[in-house]
Parts: C-alpha cells; structure tokens; sequence
C-alpha cells in the first residue's frame, strides 16, 4: 500500500510541473508578437510559482493551507492548469490532467 500512496505523491508533483509547463504553453500559444507572448508565459509561471509557495508547497508553504482552503488552492491551482491547455487548444490534454488531477485527490482524501 505504502509504494500506491508514493505513486500517488509522485503523480502530485509531476501534475504540479504540468501545471507550469501547460502554463507557459498556454502563453507561448497567444497570438501576438513573440515578446508579448514570452513575457506572458513568464508571468504567468511566476504567478503560479508565487502562488504555490505562499500557500501550497507540502513542507515550506509561507502560509499553508488548509482544509476547504487547501481544497480551493488545489482546484484553482490544477484547474488552472486544465484551464490552461484548454485555452491553448490541447482539450484532450486538459480532460486527461483534470481526470489526473481528480483519482490524485481523491486517493489523498481516502488515505488520509
């Protein structure tokens, strides 16, 4: 069971990567000149970065967290993510993270 919920912690930090990676795609993917669109993705990552510190990081959150809060940072955070591959054209993608996203939770909450 231990290895399952180490798997799961694995597929959490991979997912939070796709969230920066489908970000910064998403602003690669403007139609605009390529400055605007590098300068987009950058923020867009420091954004979520900043984010993510502040509030969600497991063990170094400046303010961690929790309970509804956690499951409100988490929604946004990931969906965020989705959100973002939607916006950049990749819906099959977006569907696929969010269904990720959503097993992970949910094997979080039951191991809990």
């Amino acid at each position: 069971m231990r290895a399952l919920e180490n798997a799961n912690s694995l597929l959490m930090f991979l997912l939070e990567l796709g969230v920066l990676a489908a970000v910064g795609y998403w602003g690669l993917t403007l139609a605009t000149s390529l400055w605007l669109r590098i300068l987009v993705a950058v923020g867009g990552i420091a954004v979520f970065v900043t984010v993510w510190a502040l509030f969600g990081a497991a063990a170094d959150a400046t303010y961690p967290a929790e309970g509804i809060w956690r499951a409100a940072l988490e929604i946004g955070w990931f969906g965020g993510g989705a959100t973002a591959l939607a916006l950049a054209g990749r819906t099959t993608l977006a569907v696929i993270f969010a269904v990720l996203f959503i097993i992970n939770a949910a094997l979080r909450l039951y191991w809990k």
